[in-house]
């Protein structure tokens, strides 16, 4: 039987309760059933930790990134799933990447544009979902291109659509999704960045990060972060292994 150390479930589950941030912007990473419950790779690993902690699990699901990260302040989880971002680090500490992702663009489909790196220009306006990582990525990079905010990043793309802007920044699946669904867009070639999603623990909190840590690479090596990807229908999706 593994004994787990007192100051790692003080740090994760202090009242015996694994509270966790689920975000379900990220279709990639999360979703609701058929039940209404939420699935997919970051529900399954979160299970799988509560399970391995010997602790009750509670989800709360939110459907932004950047509103996980404001409830970092409110104290309202212990464990998230998160994008790696420097703006993040000063008050989160992040497992290694349990998938990585595209950040890319939709946009017209008579739009002159076909590659991200065309998109940086005087005049254009681009849609983000506030707080996503690819909004922080893009608020240090780009150099003359102006961001729109929307408050999720399913908010980006309808912001793109009613605002008449040049371009939706996101996660290159659901993008993808939409085009398909709409033959007046289309997804552009190439990344602007990685987006490395990670499990997230408080940073003062050295013992769960830790453990968190050794956690994911555990995972990550016996393919059940793979086999969890698969099961949810992200098949085309990839683990770092």
């Amino acid at each position: 039987m593994n004994t787990i150390a007192t100051s790692v479930l003080k740090d994760l589950a202090p009242d015996g309760t694994l509270r966790v941030a689920i975000n379900l912007g990220n279709p990639v990473l999360a979703q609701l059933g058929s039940t209404g419950e939420p699935q997919g790779v970051s529900v399954a690993l979160a299970k799988a930790l509560a399970e391995e902690l010997g602790v009750t699990l509670h989800m709360r699901t939110f459907d932004a990134a950047g509103k996980v990260f404001a409830a970092l302040e409110e104290g309202a989880w212990n464990l998230a799933f998160l994008a790696i971002e420097p703006v993040r680090e000063a008050q989160i500490a992040f497992s290694e990447p349990y998938v990585l992702i595209e950040g890319t663009y939709l946009v017209k489909r008579e739009a002159p544009f076909q590659h991200v790196d065309e998109l940086d220009r005087p005049g254009l306006r681009l849609a983000v979902g506030k707080g996503a990582a690819y909004d922080l990525y893009l608020t240090r990079t780009l150099q003359h291109a102006e961001l729109v905010r929307a408050e999720t990043s399913a908010g980006a793309v309808d912001l793109f659509i009613e605002s008449d802007l040049d371009a939706a920044a996101g996660v290159r699946q659901p993008l993808e999704r939409v085009a398909a669904s709409d033959q007046r867009y289309r997804v552009l070639d190439g990344a602007f960045t990685s987006i490395r999603q990670a499990m997230a623990v408080p940073r003062e909190r050295e013992a769960g990060a830790a453990y968190v840590r050794n956690f994911v690479e555990r995972r990550l090596a016996e393919g059940f972060v793979r086999g969890a990807l698969l099961a949810s229908g992200q098949t085309d999706v990839s683990a770092p292994r």
